[in-house]
Protein backbone atom coordinates (compact mmCIF):
# COMPACT_ATOMS: atom_id res chain seq x y z
CA UNK A 1 0.00 0.00 0.00
CA UNK A 2 1.47 3.12 -0.98
CA UNK A 3 0.43 6.43 1.47
CA UNK A 4 -1.87 8.04 -1.28
CA UNK A 5 -3.99 4.19 -0.81
CA UNK A 6 -5.23 5.22 2.85
CA UNK A 7 -8.09 7.04 1.23
CA UNK A 8 -9.46 4.59 -0.53
CA UNK A 9 -8.68 2.42 2.24
CA UNK A 10 -10.50 4.48 4.72
CA UNK A 11 -13.65 3.99 2.76
CA UNK A 12 -14.23 0.04 2.70
CA UNK A 13 -13.19 -0.46 6.80
CA UNK A 14 -14.45 -3.58 8.24
CA UNK A 15 -16.30 -3.06 11.87
CA UNK A 16 -14.56 -3.24 14.54
CA UNK A 17 -15.25 -2.83 18.94
CA UNK A 18 -13.44 -2.34 21.71
CA UNK A 19 -14.52 -3.70 25.00
CA UNK A 20 -13.24 -3.23 28.33
CA UNK A 21 -13.57 -5.55 31.33
CA UNK A 22 -16.09 -3.43 32.95
CA UNK A 23 -18.26 -4.31 29.66
CA UNK A 24 -18.45 -1.10 28.32
CA UNK A 25 -18.43 -1.27 24.39
CA UNK A 26 -17.30 1.39 21.78
CA UNK A 27 -17.90 0.34 17.96
CA UNK A 28 -16.29 1.74 15.53
CA UNK A 29 -14.23 0.47 12.26
CA UNK A 30 -11.12 -1.69 11.94
CA UNK A 31 -8.00 0.18 11.60
CA UNK A 32 -4.75 -1.88 10.70
CA UNK A 33 -4.70 -5.92 11.10
CA UNK A 34 -7.97 -7.66 11.19
CA UNK A 35 -8.71 -9.71 14.40
CA UNK A 36 -8.51 -10.22 18.03
CA UNK A 37 -6.04 -8.08 20.47
CA UNK A 38 -6.01 -8.04 24.25
CA UNK A 39 -4.48 -6.04 26.32
CA UNK A 40 -4.19 -2.65 29.42
CA UNK A 41 -6.30 -0.14 27.63
CA UNK A 42 -4.09 2.73 28.28
CA UNK A 43 -4.10 6.66 26.54
CA UNK A 44 -1.17 8.64 25.43
CA UNK A 45 -1.63 12.53 25.40
CA UNK A 46 1.41 13.31 22.85
CA UNK A 47 0.04 15.66 20.14
CA UNK A 48 2.82 14.21 18.08
CA UNK A 49 5.32 11.54 18.00
CA UNK A 50 3.10 8.61 17.11
CA UNK A 51 5.42 6.70 15.62
CA UNK A 52 8.01 6.85 18.46
CA UNK A 53 5.32 5.59 20.59
CA UNK A 54 4.56 2.99 18.55
CA UNK A 55 7.78 1.50 18.54
CA UNK A 56 8.34 2.19 22.15
CA UNK A 57 8.89 -1.68 23.19
CA UNK A 58 7.47 0.02 26.92
CA UNK A 59 4.25 -0.53 25.27
CA UNK A 60 4.57 -3.99 25.21
CA UNK A 61 0.69 -5.58 26.49
CA UNK A 62 -0.72 -1.88 25.97
CA UNK A 63 -3.77 -1.33 23.80
CA UNK A 64 -2.67 2.59 23.35
CA UNK A 65 -5.40 5.16 22.81
CA UNK A 66 -4.05 8.13 21.22
CA UNK A 67 -6.04 11.15 23.02
CA UNK A 68 -4.96 13.79 19.59
CA UNK A 69 -7.75 13.48 17.26
CA UNK A 70 -6.08 13.37 13.90
CA UNK A 71 -3.43 10.64 13.89
CA UNK A 72 -1.68 9.05 10.22
CA UNK A 73 -0.98 12.40 8.33
CA UNK A 74 2.29 12.24 8.20
CA UNK A 75 2.46 8.49 7.63
CA UNK A 76 5.67 6.45 8.99
CA UNK A 77 9.27 6.24 7.68
CA UNK A 78 12.18 3.99 8.03
CA UNK A 79 14.28 6.81 10.05
CA UNK A 80 11.92 7.64 13.40
CA UNK A 81 11.66 4.06 14.53
CA UNK A 82 12.68 3.59 17.95
CA UNK A 83 12.77 -0.32 17.84
CA UNK A 84 12.90 -3.11 15.56
CA UNK A 85 8.68 -2.91 15.33
CA UNK A 86 5.53 -2.03 16.60
CA UNK A 87 4.85 -3.52 20.20
CA UNK A 88 1.56 -2.10 21.19
CA UNK A 89 -1.08 -5.01 21.40
CA UNK A 90 -3.51 -2.66 19.75
CA UNK A 91 -3.78 1.08 18.60
CA UNK A 92 -7.40 3.08 19.29
CA UNK A 93 -7.39 6.48 17.39
CA UNK A 94 -11.01 8.63 16.48
CA UNK A 95 -9.90 10.18 12.80
CA UNK A 96 -7.67 8.80 11.00
CA UNK A 97 -5.52 10.95 8.20
CA UNK A 98 -7.11 10.01 4.44
CA UNK A 99 -4.22 10.85 3.10
CA UNK A 100 0.02 11.05 4.23
CA UNK A 101 1.46 14.47 3.32
CA UNK A 102 4.61 14.37 4.21
CA UNK A 103 7.86 13.85 1.64
CA UNK A 104 9.17 11.44 4.50
CA UNK A 105 6.72 9.27 4.45
CA UNK A 106 7.23 5.64 2.93
CA UNK A 107 3.87 4.35 4.17
CA UNK A 108 0.64 4.64 5.79
CA UNK A 109 0.55 4.28 9.31
CA UNK A 110 -2.49 1.79 8.48
CA UNK A 111 -0.32 -0.20 6.20
CA UNK A 112 2.35 -0.24 9.18
CA UNK A 113 0.06 -1.53 11.73
CA UNK A 114 -1.03 -4.17 9.45
CA UNK A 115 2.63 -5.19 8.53
CA UNK A 116 2.99 -5.57 11.85
CA UNK A 117 -0.04 -7.16 12.93
CA UNK A 118 -1.63 -4.90 14.77
CA UNK A 119 -5.18 -4.95 14.82
CA UNK A 120 -6.68 -1.57 15.57
CA UNK A 121 -9.86 0.68 16.18
CA UNK A 122 -11.10 4.06 14.50
CA UNK A 123 -13.67 6.19 14.97
CA UNK A 124 -14.85 6.01 18.43
CA UNK A 125 -15.33 8.59 21.12
CA UNK A 126 -11.62 8.55 22.57
CA UNK A 127 -12.42 11.29 24.66
CA UNK A 128 -14.94 9.21 26.42
CA UNK A 129 -12.68 6.01 26.66
CA UNK A 130 -9.97 8.50 28.45
CA UNK A 131 -12.61 9.58 30.77
CA UNK A 132 -13.65 6.02 31.50
CA UNK A 133 -10.22 4.90 32.50
CA UNK A 134 -9.16 8.15 34.47
CA UNK A 135 -12.14 7.58 36.66
CA UNK A 136 -11.89 4.29 36.82
CA UNK A 137 -8.67 3.31 36.52
CA UNK A 138 -6.96 1.52 33.93
CA UNK A 139 -8.56 -2.16 32.98
CA UNK A 140 -8.03 -4.48 30.39
CA UNK A 141 -9.34 -4.59 27.03
CA UNK A 142 -10.01 -5.76 24.08
CA UNK A 143 -10.26 -4.94 19.89
CA UNK A 144 -12.39 -7.31 17.50
CA UNK A 145 -12.27 -6.48 13.99
CA UNK A 146 -13.41 -8.08 11.10
CA UNK A 147 -14.75 -11.42 11.82
CA UNK A 148 -13.98 -11.03 14.85
CA UNK A 149 -16.19 -8.25 15.64
CA UNK A 150 -19.16 -10.28 15.13
CA UNK A 151 -18.44 -12.78 18.19
CA UNK A 152 -21.27 -12.76 20.75
CA UNK A 153 -20.71 -9.73 22.98
CA UNK A 154 -20.62 -12.66 25.92
CA UNK A 155 -17.53 -14.23 24.13
CA UNK A 156 -15.89 -11.14 23.59
CA UNK A 157 -16.17 -10.28 27.41
CA UNK A 158 -15.34 -13.38 28.42
CA UNK A 159 -11.97 -13.09 26.09
CA UNK A 160 -11.35 -10.05 27.71
CA UNK A 161 -11.70 -10.53 31.63
CA UNK A 162 -9.58 -13.84 30.82
CA UNK A 163 -6.81 -11.73 29.94
CA UNK A 164 -3.47 -11.59 32.19
CA UNK A 165 -3.52 -8.16 34.02
CA UNK A 166 -0.30 -6.19 33.73
CA UNK A 167 0.33 -6.21 37.23
CA UNK A 168 2.65 -9.39 37.98
CA UNK A 169 3.63 -9.50 34.61
CA UNK A 170 7.19 -9.54 33.66
CA UNK A 171 7.68 -8.73 30.20
CA UNK A 172 11.87 -7.92 30.13
CA UNK A 173 11.93 -11.07 27.61
CA UNK A 174 9.69 -10.09 25.34
CA UNK A 175 11.47 -6.95 24.16
CA UNK A 176 14.89 -7.46 25.14
CA UNK A 177 17.80 -8.07 22.43
CA UNK A 178 18.67 -11.92 22.02
CA UNK A 179 21.98 -11.06 21.86
CA UNK A 180 24.40 -8.53 22.58
CA UNK A 181 24.96 -5.23 20.54
CA UNK A 182 27.45 -2.74 20.26
CA UNK A 183 27.12 1.04 19.17
CA UNK A 184 30.83 2.70 19.31
CA UNK A 185 31.39 5.71 21.42
CA UNK A 186 31.32 9.28 19.08
CA UNK A 187 34.38 11.07 19.71
CA UNK A 188 36.65 10.34 22.34
CA UNK A 189 35.99 6.76 24.53
CA UNK A 190 35.06 7.43 27.50
CA UNK A 191 34.32 3.81 28.11
CA UNK A 192 32.37 0.24 27.79
CA UNK A 193 28.69 1.16 29.19
CA UNK A 194 26.82 -2.17 30.11
CA UNK A 195 23.27 -1.03 28.85
CA UNK A 196 20.79 -3.82 30.16
CA UNK A 197 17.84 -3.72 27.32
CA UNK A 198 14.63 -3.83 29.47
CA UNK A 199 12.80 -2.30 26.47
CA UNK A 200 15.41 -0.13 25.72
CA UNK A 201 14.70 2.62 22.91
CA UNK A 202 17.42 3.78 20.08
CA UNK A 203 17.68 7.51 20.95
CA UNK A 204 18.46 6.11 24.53
CA UNK A 205 21.28 4.26 22.58
CA UNK A 206 22.20 7.29 20.51
CA UNK A 207 22.38 9.46 23.23
CA UNK A 208 24.78 7.84 25.63
CA UNK A 209 27.06 6.81 22.35
CA UNK A 210 26.89 10.93 21.73
CA UNK A 211 28.43 10.86 25.47
CA UNK A 212 31.34 8.94 24.92
CA UNK A 213 30.46 5.97 25.73
CA UNK A 214 30.71 2.73 23.90
CA UNK A 215 26.75 1.06 24.37
CA UNK A 216 26.90 -2.27 24.70
CA UNK A 217 23.27 -3.11 24.65
CA UNK A 218 23.12 -6.41 26.65
CA UNK A 219 20.19 -9.10 26.95
CA UNK A 220 17.68 -9.09 29.72
CA UNK A 221 18.77 -11.83 31.40
CA UNK A 222 22.46 -11.39 31.64
CA UNK A 223 24.39 -12.40 34.75
CA UNK A 224 27.42 -10.75 36.22
CA UNK A 225 30.07 -12.26 35.35
CA UNK A 226 28.52 -11.48 31.16
CA UNK A 227 28.28 -7.83 32.69
CA UNK A 228 31.67 -7.41 34.16
CA UNK A 229 33.72 -9.42 31.16
CA UNK A 230 32.92 -6.62 29.28
CA UNK A 231 34.59 -4.13 32.20
CA UNK A 232 32.07 -1.42 32.18
CA UNK A 233 32.73 1.67 33.83
CA UNK A 234 29.45 2.31 34.18
CA UNK A 235 25.48 0.35 34.21
CA UNK A 236 22.42 1.71 32.77
CA UNK A 237 19.35 -0.02 32.97
CA UNK A 238 16.51 1.10 30.35
CA UNK A 239 12.73 1.71 29.97
CA UNK A 240 10.66 -1.28 29.38
CA UNK A 241 7.45 -2.91 30.19
CA UNK A 242 5.81 -4.69 32.72
CA UNK A 243 5.40 -5.01 37.05
CA UNK A 244 8.45 -3.90 38.33
CA UNK A 245 7.76 -6.31 41.46
CA UNK A 246 7.84 -9.50 39.10
CA UNK A 247 11.81 -8.57 37.75
CA UNK A 248 13.82 -10.11 41.05
CA UNK A 249 16.65 -10.60 38.65
CA UNK A 250 17.36 -7.34 37.82
CA UNK A 251 17.26 -5.84 41.37
CA UNK A 252 19.51 -8.50 42.05
CA UNK A 253 22.21 -7.72 40.10
CA UNK A 254 21.84 -4.13 40.36
CA UNK A 255 22.46 -4.71 44.03
CA UNK A 256 26.00 -6.49 42.62
CA UNK A 257 26.56 -3.65 40.79
CA UNK A 258 26.07 -0.62 43.61
CA UNK A 259 28.04 -2.92 46.19
CA UNK A 260 30.74 -2.88 43.68
CA UNK A 261 30.86 1.35 43.54
CA UNK A 262 30.29 1.48 39.59
CA UNK A 263 27.93 4.89 38.66
CA UNK A 264 24.33 3.58 37.36
CA UNK A 265 21.78 5.65 35.93
CA UNK A 266 18.24 4.23 35.21
CA UNK A 267 15.40 5.42 33.50
CA UNK A 268 11.46 4.41 33.64
CA UNK A 269 11.43 0.79 34.23
CA UNK A 270 15.30 1.30 35.34
CA UNK A 271 13.56 4.01 38.23
CA UNK A 272 11.60 1.13 39.54
CA UNK A 273 14.24 -1.27 39.81
CA UNK A 274 16.53 1.00 41.18
CA UNK A 275 14.02 1.72 43.92
CA UNK A 276 13.63 -2.00 44.09
CA UNK A 277 17.30 -2.37 44.39
CA UNK A 278 17.26 0.65 47.19
CA UNK A 279 14.74 -1.74 49.36
CA UNK A 280 11.95 0.38 48.64
CA UNK A 281 8.20 -0.58 47.03
CA UNK A 282 6.52 0.29 43.55
CA UNK A 283 3.00 0.53 43.51
CA UNK A 284 0.34 0.04 40.26
CA UNK A 285 -0.92 3.68 39.32
CA UNK A 286 -4.65 4.16 38.82
CA UNK A 287 -4.18 5.38 35.62
CA UNK A 288 -0.53 5.93 34.86
CA UNK A 289 1.27 8.39 33.03
CA UNK A 290 1.89 8.62 28.76
CA UNK A 291 2.62 11.73 26.46
CA UNK A 292 5.52 14.23 26.07
CA UNK A 293 3.92 17.10 28.49
CA UNK A 294 4.56 15.97 31.86
CA UNK A 295 4.94 18.52 34.25
CA UNK A 296 8.06 17.58 36.87
CA UNK A 297 10.14 19.58 39.59
CA UNK A 298 13.79 19.56 39.86
CA UNK A 299 14.00 19.89 43.84
CA UNK A 300 17.56 20.80 43.08
CA UNK A 301 17.22 23.76 41.60
CA UNK A 302 13.25 24.47 41.19
CA UNK A 303 12.86 24.25 37.63
CA UNK A 304 9.93 22.51 36.24
CA UNK A 305 10.79 20.31 33.03
CA UNK A 306 8.16 19.60 30.94
CA UNK A 307 8.53 15.31 30.48
CA UNK A 308 7.68 12.57 28.21
CA UNK A 309 6.27 9.49 29.97
CA UNK A 310 5.08 6.27 29.49
CA UNK A 311 4.98 4.21 33.00
CA UNK A 312 1.75 2.38 35.09
CA UNK A 313 4.04 2.05 38.50
CA UNK A 314 5.93 3.97 40.62
CA UNK A 315 8.20 4.07 43.70
CA UNK A 316 6.90 4.72 46.93
CA UNK A 317 9.34 7.18 48.64
CA UNK A 318 9.73 10.32 51.08
CA UNK A 319 8.91 13.37 49.07
CA UNK A 320 10.67 15.57 51.39
CA UNK A 321 14.38 14.77 53.26
CA UNK A 322 17.11 12.28 53.24
CA UNK A 323 16.21 9.12 54.36
CA UNK A 324 18.59 5.81 54.26
CA UNK A 325 18.24 3.42 51.82
CA UNK A 326 16.75 0.19 53.73
CA UNK A 327 18.62 -2.30 51.87
CA UNK A 328 22.10 -0.20 53.21
CA UNK A 329 23.00 1.93 50.21
CA UNK A 330 23.43 4.72 52.03
CA UNK A 331 21.44 8.05 51.85
CA UNK A 332 18.74 8.48 49.28
CA UNK A 333 16.90 11.65 48.22
CA UNK A 334 13.96 11.60 46.07
CA UNK A 335 14.86 13.93 43.49
CA UNK A 336 12.42 15.27 40.98
CA UNK A 337 8.62 15.08 41.62
CA UNK A 338 5.46 14.92 39.13
CA UNK A 339 3.67 17.82 39.82
CA UNK A 340 0.18 16.12 38.27
CA UNK A 341 -0.15 14.04 41.11
CA UNK A 342 2.81 14.04 43.34
CA UNK A 343 4.46 10.79 41.64
CA UNK A 344 8.63 9.89 43.02
CA UNK A 345 10.32 10.78 39.31
CA UNK A 346 13.82 10.66 40.55
CA UNK A 347 16.21 9.57 42.77
CA UNK A 348 19.51 10.20 43.86
CA UNK A 349 21.58 8.65 46.29
CA UNK A 350 23.91 10.55 48.18
CA UNK A 351 26.61 7.81 49.78
CA UNK A 352 26.72 5.90 46.56
CA UNK A 353 27.72 6.92 42.56
CA UNK A 354 23.74 5.95 40.80
CA UNK A 355 21.05 8.01 40.04
CA UNK A 356 17.69 8.07 38.21
CA UNK A 357 14.74 9.54 36.70
CA UNK A 358 11.03 7.96 36.06
CA UNK A 359 10.80 9.65 32.65
CA UNK A 360 12.59 9.55 29.37
CA UNK A 361 15.00 11.84 29.04
CA UNK A 362 16.05 10.22 25.48
CA UNK A 363 12.51 11.93 24.17
CA UNK A 364 12.84 11.65 20.58
CA UNK A 365 9.83 13.15 19.27
CA UNK A 366 10.10 15.93 22.26
CA UNK A 367 10.32 17.75 24.31
CA UNK A 368 14.03 17.78 24.95
CA UNK A 369 14.05 19.52 28.63
CA UNK A 370 15.90 16.96 30.52
CA UNK A 371 18.25 15.88 28.14
CA UNK A 372 20.89 17.15 30.17
CA UNK A 373 20.89 14.21 32.27
CA UNK A 374 22.77 12.25 30.27
CA UNK A 375 25.93 14.75 30.68
CA UNK A 376 24.82 14.30 34.22
CA UNK A 377 25.78 10.62 33.59
CA UNK A 378 29.00 11.22 32.18
CA UNK A 379 29.89 13.80 34.68
CA UNK A 380 29.29 11.44 37.58
CA UNK A 381 31.30 8.48 35.04
CA UNK A 382 34.27 10.84 34.84
CA UNK A 383 34.09 11.76 38.56
CA UNK A 384 34.00 7.85 39.59
CA UNK A 385 37.10 7.04 37.63
CA UNK A 386 39.17 10.43 38.78
CA UNK A 387 38.36 9.45 42.44
CA UNK A 388 39.78 5.32 41.97
CA UNK A 389 42.68 6.85 39.67
CA UNK A 390 43.70 9.08 42.72
CA UNK A 391 43.33 6.35 45.17
CA UNK A 392 45.00 3.29 42.98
Amino acid sequence: MTPTDSAISLLERDSAVLVLEDGTRYAGAAYGARGTTLGEVVFSTGMTGYQETLTDPSYAGQIVLQTAPHIGNTGVNAEDPESRRIWVAGYIVRDPSRVVSNWRADESLDAALARDGIVGISGIDTRAVTRRIRSEGSMRGGVFSGDAAELPAEEQLRLVREAPEMSGRNLSSEVSVEVAAVTPAEGEKLGNLAVIDLGIKQATIDNLARRGFEVHVLPQQVTADELWAIDPVAVFYSNGPGDPSASDAHVELLRGVLRDGLPFFGICFGNQLFGRALGLGTYKLPFGHRGINQPVRDKQTGRVEITAHNHGFAVDAPLEGVFDSPAGFGRVEVSHVGLNDDVVEGLQALDIPAFSVQYHPEAAGGPHDANYLFDRFRDLVIETLSKKGAHA
